[in-house]
């Protein structure tokens, strides 16, 4: 075999600068989230006899590490997640956390077993290896068999259950709104990858059918998670049990135009439960006003166009897609945590990326823009560079031997 096609085989790219837009857009909604999500949290800290700065410290702690560990994988070739041992392994290993936390999980006040506790106190949500496992394995699949995109057994059906299995695992704990997420992630990189619309809508009805099948025998039966959370979205302010959604309205309904000013805000005093959590979005209104809600949202938009952007130029069929997959987990997850917020969805308790106090969640999600950045560095295929550089010199190389023997022929003519 020729040495340009192994080359090409092995997909080797050619590595260059990061796209400064994506990390400085980061770098940006990191700094502006801790500052926020300190303004929430110190409140409540005082209130558990803590510092004022206590989660603002070990946030700043967890996003130091995790700019370190961003700016190292984005100098690490991003085909090492390409092998099948990273790939299947990560998936398989997200299988079994999202088992084992049924089991020894904890609920942390939720009601809801999400968490594992890890030595020296800190908890770690099996769903975000879940969502890492997703966007890797599912590249993976589509780079593997991106010429079979098109057939069903091939460019839907193995996805859509691999999905089901995480899907299944996460509503039993129950965690809708990662179900929801992890599922449009899913569905969104087979779209992209090549498969058929209408096998996706088709899949996706059966799913949507079995998914309201159980919130309906949920809420049927008047009690429970899913009930509650139901009937707070229709009416936060008709009972004690929409509480949450009610100082969460009233936070963002305080903030006008311009806000109360940073550090200002009155509902962080213990009346919005989650302040520096979930509705950390509801303090940035009532701090900053719209103007400050609408240019935390810009930023996020930026940073999916940027996310897409480096895809859309990347070379490499698995590159795209992880670019794709995980930009569209951070847009996607943004969307959903102001939606819920705002009451336009029943709260499902999912985080701001970058705001919400997480440090597992923030190393996550860091760790996974140094991906994309690795992707913005590949501009092009060494191997295709030079097979295109051979096959110049192979037509260079015959049109000189066809002048030659024309110039041959010639001669003996004379």
């Amino acid at each position: 075999m020729p040495k340009e096609i192994r080359r090409l085989e092995k997909r080797k790219t050619r590595m260059t600068g990061v796209n400064l837009t994506f990390a400085v857009v980061v770098l940006i909604l990191l700094g502006l989230g801790i500052v926020m999500m300190f303004s929430a949290s110190y409140a409540i800290a005082i209130n558990e006899e803590k510092p004022g700065y206590y989660y603002a410290l070990r946030q700043m702690i967890f996003g130091g590490v995790g700019l370190i560990a961003m700016v190292i994988i984005s100098f690490i070739d991003y085909h090492i997640y390409q092998k099948v041992w990273v790939a299947v392994g990560s998936y398989a290993g997200s299988v079994v956390l999202l088992i084992l936390v049924m089991i020894i999980g904890t609920d942390l006040g939720s009601g809801c077993k999400r968490w594992i506790r890890l030595p020296g106190g800190q908890t770690f949500q099996p769903s975000e290896l879940a969502k890492f496992a997703i966007v890797i394995l599912f590249a993976y699949l589509i780079d593997m068999h991106h010429d079979k995109m098109k057939k069903f057994k091939v460019g839907t059906l193995p996805f859509i259950l691999l999905l089901a299995v995480i899907a299944g695992l996460l509503m039993l704990q129950p965690h809708l709104s990662a179900t929801i997420l992890i599922a449009l992630i899913g569905v969104a990189m087979i779209f992209v990858g090549g498969a058929k619309w209408w096998h996706l809508v088709l899949t996706g009805l059966v799913g949507v059918a079995g998914l309201a099948a159980v919130v309906i025998q949920k809420v049927m039966s008047g009690t429970g998670y899913f009930a509650v959370r139901l009937r707070t979205w229709r009416d936060p302010f008709a009972s004690e049990e929409g509480f949450q959604s009610q100082q969460s309205l009233i936070a963002i309904g305080s903030g006008g135009l311009f806000g109360l000013g940073l550090g200002e805000s009155r509902q962080k005093f213990l009346y919005l439960p989650e302040s520096e959590n979930d509705f950390v979005f509801s303090i940035v209104c009532e701090e900053l006003g719209l103007v400050g809600a609408i240019t935390v949202i810009l930023l996020f938009i930026l940073l999916i166009a940027e996310g897409f952007h480096i895809a859309t130029h990347c070379k490499d069929r698995f590159g795209m897609m992880i670019a794709v997959g995980f930009t569209l987990q951070i847009g996607l997850q943004a969307f959903i945590n102001i939606a819920v917020v705002s009451n336009l969805m029943p709260n499902t308790g999912i985080s701001l990326p970058f705001f919400s106090y997480g440090g597992t969640a923030l190393l996550m999600q860091l760790a996974q823009m140094g991906i994309v950045l690795n992707v913005s560095r590949g501009r092009y295929v060494v191997g295709e560079e030079r097979s295109s550089s051979s096959s110049s010199s192979s037509r260079s190389s015959r049109h000189r031997n066809v002048s030659s023997h024309s110039r041959t022929a010639e001669t003996q003519k004379g």
